[in-house]
């Protein structure tokens, strides 16, 4: 495969959904307009199950979609996540399949994810993640790295 072929299948928009698909455990996920409606609507637990299988650890989902508490109040009244939780799910999903597009490979995009970034005050893009200004921020610095911009 040419660089060029190589370029245009990474930047597939239809790649990129489906690696959000595969986060969240829910097909067809096709655009964003999709990720919208899966968040008013309300992810199911399921979802926290995908990510947990697709390299997010337990601690990872407690620190930073729903406390461990919480989530066993929802898993014995059978309640799916709530509207602000699926965002939070729908926000990482998208990232960490952004870093793994820009990385070309889950485990360099995994390690990135993790490790402090002196942009970042010291903290890693995941616990900056927490908030849409900080995901704001973790994409802008994935695509300036995509695009050559940033080392």
């Amino acid at each position: 495969m040419t660089q060029t072929a190589q370029i245009q299948t990474k930047r597939d928009p239809s790649m990129f959904f489906r690696r959000v698909e595969t986060k969240l455990g829910i097909a067809p996920v096709r655009s964003d307009r999709d990720l919208q409606r899966l968040v008013a609507s309300r992810l199911p637990l399921s979802s926290l199950e995908s990510l947990s299988s697709n390299g997010i650890s337990t601690e990872e989902i407690y620190s930073f979609i729903v406390p461990r508490r919480t989530l066993s109040h929802r898993q014995a009244h059978h309640q799916p996540l709530t509207g602000e939780e699926s965002d939070r799910v729908v926000r990482l999903a998208r990232v960490v399949s952004q870093a793994e597009e820009v990385f070309g490979n889950n485990e360099k995009a995994a390690r990135w994810l993790r490790k402090g970034k002196p942009r970042f005050d010291g903290l890693s893009p995941l616990e900056i993640l927490k908030t849409e200004a900080g995901s704001r921020l973790v994409e802008e610095l994935l695509l300036q790295l995509d695009y050559g911009f940033a080392a």
